[in-house]
């Protein structure tokens, strides 16, 4: 910024810390002051009275010994800018970068107004999406049109091309995402390129923990894993939000505003928030708690959340969601902070079978934690009949209970891991279910991954007897069901799958299919 054509910014700058400088060596104090410490995953809340922290007491501390040296500072800055004439700012905002702008348009009332200048944004926009960036020859009617906008400047109200750039930086983040998203993987239905789309975006998640009061509280993710349908996303830390004072919890894509400025190393930039999903903190305890071990217990809430709490203090521990692949791209980016992205309406592949939706269906599952898998399996030529319809469900069978033949181990010893900034574990008969089952035509028809855990059963099974403890594993949504039966068996130390039935809703197939069952 203080190359080239910036040097008049420069020299303003080098004035105001001229004026700014502290006598006696003190120099050092501002600097620690902007530079508040912490984990690069925490922000603090977005609104309300007063600045927290969730990243420890060091931020706190720094804001308490530096402030009023802060406030002065600020205040010094504030009024010298405040002097200087509109046209000065102007030629200095004439040199930022379309984010540097729209960052300093966020400091007042008068730089908003200022960094909306037609006549800037109509530079950017035309060194961005000029047609002389590339290989096509320009022609004279193109020549003409560019000419005529430049013209037409004056006549637009403040800010117009300051949102046609914007609104074709969207556009250009779809456009590009169709593109990469376009090839599937024949065997899962899904995008080949899903991890490569979510290098490519800088894509990550963070929740967003909200008080009665009013209060956000938001947390970038600490880790994940990608596994080969879902990415397992952990939030945690040291200084969690009181929970009896959290009323919701919003898990949100974050994306940099412009797709090349991921490759920054700056952590104060623009993000883009798509909310993928809400959920309800207010009565966590009284929700389906799956398992626990001597430190913590762990609760399900739907879609595919976690929550730790530590059995002591009754308080946060840790966070963590599982998102299937199918379309979780478009889910993390092309929603806004409120507003979920909306799926694209299905049209039916019309067939005049007569069993036309209940056949030809193929399931891709996975069971896995930490990424270590338990299981990994795909199940084709799936079929049912109209007599297997009961109680709005198609039944659905993939390992069947009498068929010896059919039944798998699973791989290691089952557990859900888990871990925080001082302690972690397993807990055991609990892991993340993904899955992916596709129709006759090779196109997802049900998603999901979620938590899930074995349970004794309640009603003992019609089927064989086995020479060994029995289990059962369920999944319950509005487009279907899953149920699984297991049987431990004591002398190899191992659980084996000896029932898996799928119960797809018939509404669902009735959508899809454009059928009446």
């Amino acid at each position: 910024m203080a190359t080239g054509r910036g040097r008049i910014f420069q020299q303003h700058w080098l004035g105001l810390q001229t004026l700014l400088e502290p006598s006696g060596g003190g120099g050092a104090a501002p600097g620690r002051a902007r530079q508040v410490p912490g984990r690069s995953r925490v922000f603090g809340f977005r609104k309300g009275p007063g600045v927290k922290f969730s990243a420890g007491s060091a931020a706190l501390r720094c804001h308490g010994r530096d402030g009023q040296h802060w406030e002065s500072s600020f205040s010094c800055y504030s009024g010298l800018l405040d002097r200087m004439p509109s046209e000065i700012l102007l030629k200095i905002f004439s040199y930022l970068d379309a984010v540097s702008l729209l960052c300093t348009g966020c400091v007042s009332r008068r730089f908003y107004h200022l960094a909306n200048d037609n006549f800037i944004w109509i530079g950017i926009y035309s060194t961005a999406f000029s047609a002389t960036r590339s290989n096509w020859k320009v022609n004279s009617v193109e020549k003409i049109a560019m000419s005529m906008s430049f013209l037409s400047v004056q006549d637009k109200e403040a800010g117009y091309w300051k949102k046609e750039y914007i609104t074709k930086q969207i556009a250009s983040v779809k456009a590009a995402l169709a593109d990469i998203l376009k090839p599937v993987n024949p065997y899962t239905g899904l995008p080949v390129k899903t991890k490569e789309a979510l290098r490519i975006f800088g894509l990550g998640w963070a929740i967003i923990l909200k008080e009665k009061s009013g209060k956000e509280y938001i947390m970038e993710h600490v880790d994940l894993s990608i596994n080969d349908t879902s990415v397992t996303v952990i939030w945690y830390g040291k200084n969690w939000p009181c929970l009896a004072s959290l009323s919701t919890l919003d898990l949100c894509g974050v994306t940099p505003v412009f797709t090349d400025w991921y490759k920054t190393t700056t952590k104060h930039r623009l993000r883009w928030h798509s909310l993928i999903a809400k959920y309800n903190l207010s009565h966590l305890t009284e929700s389906t708690m799956i398992g626990c071990d001597r430190l913590i217990r762990i609760f399900c809430l739907h879609p595919g959340l976690l929550v730790g709490l530590w059995k002591k203090e009754e308080e946060l521990a840790f966070v963590m969601a599982s998102l299937h692949f199918h379309h979780l791209v478009e889910r993390s980016t092309l929603g806004s902070a409120t507003i979920p992205y909306e799926l694209p309406p299905h049209s039916p592949f019309l067939d005049d079978s007569p069993e036309y939706g209940l056949h030809g269906y193929q399931l891709h599952v996975d069971l896995h934690s930490g990424g270590v898998f338990y299981l990994c399996g795909t199940f084709r030529n799936l079929f049912t009949k109209k007599g297997n319809i009961e109680n709005g469900h198609v039944k659905l069978i993939v390992i069947n209970l009498k068929n010896n033949r059919e039944h798998l181990p699973l791989i290691g010893k089952v557990g859900l891991s888990w871990k925080t900034d001082i302690f972690d574990g397993c807990i055991k008969s609990c892991s993340m279910m993904d899955v992916t089952l596709l129709d006759e035509h090779g196109k997802p028809f049900w998603c999901f991954s979620s938590p899930v855990c074995m349970r004794l059963p309640g009603i003992p099974s019609d089927g064989p007897s086995f020479l060994g403890q029995m289990y059962s594993m369920d999944y319950v949504d509005v487009e279907g069901r899953v149920h699984v039966e297991l049987v431990w068996i004591r002398e190899t130390e191992e659980y084996f799958i000896v029932n898996l039935v799928l119960y797809l809703s018939v509404a669902k197939i009735n959508h899809w299919f454009g059928t009446q069952y």
